[in-house]
């Protein structure tokens, strides 16, 4: 004798329910850590009026802070201070990989002149030929409406 199933059929849909539910808790993980997700280290910029630069590549990037550890975005650890000379061998690694690189200084606004210029000499004893500094843009003056 064969089997006859009786009223009920078999359901060709696939739930979307769970789905919808990873989607929305990956969504809320992305939205909490994209924020924590900066470059470097905080700093106290200085404001200054200059032009930004116009550049596709990731620039390498040495910050100062206000106790004047310096650090590096490149590497594995970019929150953590490093040595001066961690600091020239990583630079002159990454500079060896790609000469035209963009390199920078990010020094707190209120560091001493004299660890930011020790932070250029490290960046130049490394290789770079040309080193920049990053600054807050100006506030933008309020108008009146009368």
């Amino acid at each position: 004798m064969a089997q006859v199933s009786r009223g009920r059929r078999l359901m060709a849909e696939i739930n979307v329910v769970p789905y919808i539910d990873v989607m929305l808790v990956l969504l809320i993980i992305f939205m909490i850590t994209a924020p924590l997700l900066t470059q470097g280290v905080k700093v106290d910029l200085p404001k200054a009026g200059a032009q930004p630069l116009n550049s596709t590549k990731n620039p390498l990037i040495l910050s100062v802070d206000r106790a004047g550890n310096l650090y590096l975005n490149n590497g594995a650890t970019p929150r953590k201070p490093l040595s001066a000379d961690q600091i020239e061998a990583r630079a002159a690694a990454a500079l060896h990989r790609d000469p035209e690189i963009p390199v920078l200084v990010k020094g707190d606004n209120n560091v001493a002149y004299g660890r930011v210029v020790q932070a250029m000499v490290i960046l130049q004893r490394a290789g770079a030929k040309k080193v920049g500094f990053i600054t807050d843009p100006l506030p933008q003056p309020t108008r009146r409406t009368n």
